[in-house]
């Protein structure tokens, strides 16, 4: 594996490594601290809430938010002037970015039009799409084997040779949490039996974590719901839970997120350490934040939040649904048509 994933493995040797060199009351804590499980369910069930936008509390009026989270749209003439010179590598989540949110996340489907703009950005730049799905599930969604495709919140990673330094590689490849496989897989299956007797909850296997979504449980079963998932997880010190848009997250604890894929990506196709590039990511969940640190913290490139509400995000422009996101994308391609005379 190169470098960088021996780099990362350092650090999720020294998170869950050997157990046996680990105290498993530290990581234990460490893994419930994620959600402040230890001050109970009903905080866990406060976080379940503020994570859903028909409850989330406006700090500031819109149009304050929107000065500084400008639309990209509206500001697309100088996103292309910040990125004059540079290599613009293309970053996007998928359902809620690429696809609407809908209550069935099997039936996450994005329009052909979407699909074709994909198809034509991945011909002008490099490509990816990093969601919190299963690897195999996302493709099965898009269909393009142009892309790279990051899945199970950059867990699993995969994606087109060409263009990659790694040139014996057929396709690139990083998964830096195999060794968690069966762990996952039974906790899914004791998800699944725990919470069927909760009306609307849905468990998905993907792969590298599981997802307990609630969007179609109604809100006064959080609580039952929140104790159910606590109930399974509490056994596995290995494992951490995190949040997104009405869903649990249950995956491994080492230091592995969106924003780490973005960064082997970056080093996969050449552009470790480099000034000339001009990472764009675009999404939607509390775990794009991730990625959009990343770029923040770097000054590099710029993270685009779609969202309709506003909230705290380190994203630096806005997009209010998909629909903006493909009208984003198509100006894109259409500019780089443009300059460079296809």
């Amino acid at each position: 594996m190169v470098r960088f994933v021996e780099e990362n493995t350092k650090h999720m040797e020294k998170e869950t490594g050997n157990i046996s060199n680990t105290d498993v009351t530290t990581v234990k804590k460490k893994a419930l601290q994620d959600l402040n499980i230890n001050n109970g369910v009903n905080s866990w069930v406060d976080s379940m809430r503020a994570c859903s936008p028909t409850h989330l509390k406006s700090l500031m009026k819109r149009s304050s938010w929107l000065t500084e989270h400008p639309s990209a749209l509206d500001m697309f003439g100088e996103i292309l002037h910040v990125s004059e010179g540079k290599q613009i590598v293309m970053f996007l989540d998928y359902d809620g970015t690429l696809s609407p949110i809908v209550d069935d996340p099997d039936r996450a489907f994005m329009s052909k039009k979407m699909r074709s703009t994909l198809r034509k950005l991945a011909i002008c730049f490099p490509t990816a799409i990093v969601s919190g799905r299963c690897r195999e599930k996302v493709y099965n969604f898009v269909k393009l084997t142009e892309l790279y495709y990051a899945g199970s919140h950059g867990m699993d990673i995969k994606g087109p040779a060409q263009g990659s330094k790694y040139k014996e590689d057929k396709s690139l490849l990083c998964q830096p949490a195999t060794e968690f496989l069966p762990m996952i897989d039974e906790v899914y299956q004791k998800l699944v039996e725990k919470t069927k007797v909760t009306p609307g909850a849905n468990v998905e296997n993907n792969k590298f974590c599981a997802s307990v979504h609630f969007r179609r449980v109604d809100e006064k079963n959080w609580s039952d719901l929140a104790n159910q998932v606590r109930s399974v997880i509490k056994e596995y010190p290995q494992l951490r839970i995190t949040q997104g848009r009405k869903v649990l997250e249950i995956r491994p604890i080492i230091k592995w997120d969106k924003g780490k894929a973005l960064e082997f990506l970056l080093e996969s196709l050449g552009y470790a350490n480099c000034t000339d590039v001009f990472p764009i990511y675009i999404g939607d969940d509390r775990t794009d934040e991730d990625a959009f640190k990343v770029l923040r913290d770097k000054r590099q490139g710029l993270g685009i939040l779609v969202s309709k509400f506003q909230k705290e995000t380190n994203a630096s422009y806005s997009l209010q649904e998909p629909h903006e996101v493909m009208g984003f994308l198509q100006r894109l391609v259409e500019w780089k048509q443009l300059i460079s005379g296809a």
